[in-house]
């Protein structure tokens, strides 16, 4: 019996403890870190890239805010030691979330609109040349949120919706991309912090 009632007590604690993190006024910090490095053995093809994008947002009423992530990205492609492509971004995303109902476990809708912009180098025995780019987008992604604690939600997100605008300056070449990518296999996981 006290275990159902510390099971009972616990769940009550949680529940509770979850019906902070969303109310107007509050602020949400998170954002993603990536590295990522590959070889293929025997041969002189390696990739390596690095991302760092911090996001802030703000509850302007219960279970909606506004925010913006900031970040840079970075990688590099070599097929030899004279042949590789390097790209260099800087990247912005505001985003607008809506959270589901209180409780702990929560569904959550963002619309976001990802911009990024940067350069392309390309090296070929010894010649390099450079290609700036710009990008632009729309996205729609769902995602479910668990709140252990009041100032920290876990978040499961798949990619959703989505249209891209991008441009290579350079050569003029323009390509557009729209898509739909809902793979519960492969959700992003993250966590954010709730003040």
């Amino acid at each position: 019996m006290k275990k159902v009632l510390l099971t009972l007590a616990a769940v009550a604690g949680l529940t509770f403890a979850s019906q902070a993190q969303t109310e107007q006024g509050k602020i949400m910090v998170g954002g993603q870190l990536g590295f990522e490095t590959s070889k293929v053995k025997d041969t002189e093809r390696k990739n390596n890239s690095f991302s760092i994008n911090p996001t802030v947002g703000y509850f302007v009423s219960d279970n909606f805010a506004i925010g913006t992530g900031i970040g840079y990205n970075w990688g590099k492609n070599e097929t030899s030691k004279d042949n590789s492509v390097k790209t260099d971004a800087f990247q912005v995303s505001p985003f607008a979330r809506k959270y589901s109902a209180d409780g702990p476990v929560r569904f959550f809708a963002q619309l976001s609109v990802p911009m990024a912009w940067g350069t392309t180098t390309k090296e070929v025995d010894k010649v390099e040349s450079k290609n700036k780019f710009e990008s632009y987008g729309v996205e729609l992604a769902p995602g479910l949120a668990y709140f252990p604690t009041s100032k920290i939600g876990i978040e499961l997100k798949v990619r959703g919706l989505y249209y891209n605008y991008n441009k290579n300056k350079t050569d003029n070449i323009t390509v557009n991309t729209f898509g739909l990518n809902v793979n519960s296999l492969a959700p992003t996981l993250g966590v954010q912090f709730h003040f």
